[in-house]
């Protein structure tokens, strides 16, 4: 799919978790494309690096905080209706991932995963909700770890499927007004979160499982929430779309 400089001419992007990874591919891919954006995080600096890569003016807004915090994402409303007075893109994108086998886990960091993966995505649509104009499009970032069982990612993998059947009700919920609400699901993509997950040989250890052989990149996450996000699918809505290389669907021809 080729860009285009006025597919979201006029309109206003939120992406939660925009500092880094696919959050801030998407802001760059919305803002090349003609929308203004408003980028999330946690970390004030690295919010302030994003926003330098970006360089995109005044058409970039960043507002620090924690999307499980309640307080921070009223102070994120706030900072939009008064920048813009309205939303036209949602990708709740900001997301925490942690790896281990259930016998395993605490509860403070089942708290931690859950407050942010479904928490906070949760919340954040709902706080955004009156800002969101009539024929909005909400994308929710989910994973393929919700459609294929991986050792050791109970609590992520469950904080997903939570977040993906949370776009099949809102999309009903909110069809009257015409906000399509959908999810994707990467697959292995070359992130700093991917890479704080993974060795160096365990990433490469993967990749014979892909089948088009290759791990995905931020991008193509970015280029599928674009098309999600924009009028090509206005048709669309309590969808997921698995952005993956094939990992789930398709046995590579190497292992058949």
């Amino acid at each position: 799919m080729t860009h285009s400089a006025s597919r979201f001419r006029d309109k206003v992007a939120l992406i939660t978790g925009g500092t880094s990874g696919m959050g801030l591919a998407t802001a760059r891919r919305l803002l090349v494309e003609g929308a203004d954006v408003v980028i999330t995080g946690r970390d004030r600096s690295r919010l302030d690096a994003a926003v330098e890569q970006l360089a995109g003016g005044e058409r970039v807004l960043a507002v620090p905080g924690d999307a499980a915090n309640l307080a921070d994402l009223d102070a994120l409303t706030a900072a939009i209706r008064g920048r813009y007075g309205r939303l036209d893109v949602l990708f709740a994108n900001a997301g925490v991932a942690s790896f281990a086998p259930l016998a395993d886990v605490t509860e403070s960091e089942f708290d931690r995963i859950a407050g942010t993966n479904f928490k906070g995505v949760y919340f954040t649509i709902q706080r955004t909700l009156p800002l969101l104009s009539d024929g909005a499009a909400i994308v929710v970032n989910a994973s393929w770890t919700l459609h294929r069982g991986l050792p050791g990612s109970s609590v992520y993998a469950a904080t997903k499927a939570a977040v993906h059947n949370l776009a099949h009700t809102l999309a009903a919920e909110l069809g009257h007004r015409a906000i399509r609400v959908n999810s994707v699901s990467p697959g292995y993509i070359t992130t700093p979160m991917f890479h704080d997950a993974l060795s160096d040989e365990e990433q490469a250890a993967v990749v014979p499982n892909v089948v088009v052989g290759r791990l995905g990149t931020a991008e193509d996450v970015a280029a599928a929430v674009a098309f999600l996000a924009s009028a090509e699918s206005s048709y669309i809505t309590g969808q997921d779309l698995v952005i993956d290389g094939g990992l789930v669907a398709a046995i590579p021809p190497s292992a058949g």
